[in-house]
């Protein structure tokens, strides 16, 4: 099933991931995270990317198969039902073009991480950048 997943041109893909310094736009969301210890407000960070709107359904079974990665889309569509309520100003990244006939597909972002540790004034943690993974020894 992934074969035919990748097999859609990689041409077709690219306008929505080549975009930018950090290669898409990122935004703060209303979609309230789960407490953990310490952590007791926080809020989901998400990037968006443009898809061709017969391509969305691939494009969520191909991401949906690497949860420990960014996984599926947690939203597709309308980007105010999320709290994004200007898609042309991201709160990290550069504006990504929406082309007629592509859908918005949103994906957790780790930055969601620094967000809580702001949100919770954690007075120290080591974490990665907008754009920027952060890259360990340890395996996941």
């Amino acid at each position: 099933m992934a074969t035919d997943i990748m097999a859609t041109s990689t041409t077709e893909l690219t306008h929505s991931i080549s975009f930018g310094s950090l290669g898409a736009a990122i935004f703060r969301t209303n979609i309230k995270l789960r407490e953990a210890g310490m952590f007791k407000l926080a809020y989901m960070v998400v990037t968006m990317r443009p898809v061709k709107s017969e391509l969305v359904s691939k494009v969520t079974e191909l991401t949906s198969q690497f949860p420990k990665a960014h996984g599926g889309p947690v939203h597709i569509g309308d980007p105010a039902a999320i709290g994004i309520t200007d898609i042309t100003k991201p709160d990290w990244g550069d504006p990504v073009p929406i082309n007629p006939g592509e859908i918005m597909i949103f994906h957790a972002c780790g930055v969601s991480a620094q967000e809580a540790i702001i949100n919770n004034n954690i007075p120290f943690a080591i974490t990665h950048a907008p754009g920027q993974m952060f890259i360990t020894d340890t395996p996941i």
